[in-house]
């Protein structure tokens, strides 16, 4: 995992996207605090293209500035599984094929989405209502349920965005490489 310029490029860019993209959401109204949020399809596909690192960085980075220039606070709670997602989607970034073009494919778009789940799962399911539980002591019944939720609407948010993202530069970054020098 090299960090080179594209990556800290990419870390800015997509904490700033991430941070703009907070307040962009589409309530459900089935638990509190919970809602469709875009900018998870943002967090996937920098992870996928860019790798673990960056997927951590814009996760942790983009969830702790938007909590605090939105809201006035950060909650840290929610803030760790954003890097979760990140993290766990970027350390398969060479599965996906994405710069090489081969993310099109029906086998890459479905490895993506696998473990898309698998890591909202863990960060939703686990990380976010045990860390809102050791930190905030807020009542486990409450927890779980906004874990379960958030972690529905993220998977759809990022299998239908960032599935969308991540084929449409797929198919541009392959073709891109094709390209020869003439004499």
């Amino acid at each position: 995992m090299k960090i080179g310029i594209k990556e800290v490029v990419a870390m800015g860019i997509g904490t700033a996207l991430f941070v703009v993209l907070t307040n962009v959401q589409i309530p459900v109204f089935v638990v509190p605090n919970t809602a469709i949020q875009p900018r998870m399809a943002i967090l996937a596909f920098l992870a996928a293209v860019f790798g673990p690192i960056v997927g951590a960085v814009v996760g942790f980075a983009g969830h702790a500035l938007g909590d605090a220039f939105f809201y006035g606070s950060v909650w840290w709670s929610w803030v760790f599984p954003e890097a979760v997602v990140g993290l766990a989607i970027g350390f398969f970034a060479k599965k996906f094929a994405v710069k090489e073009g081969g993310f099109a494919s029906g086998k890459n778009l479905i490895i993506f989405n696998v473990v898309q789940v698998v890591a909202n799962a863990v960060a939703w399911i686990v990380v976010a209502p045990v860390l809102d539980i050791l930190i905030y002591a807020e009542p486990s019944d409450k927890v779980f349920s906004q874990g379960a939720v958030a972690f529905i609407l993220n998977i759809i948010a990022i299998g239908v965005l960032g599935s969308l993202l991540l084929v449409a530069y797929s198919r541009i970054a392959g073709s891109s490489s094709d390209l020869k020098v003439e004499e």
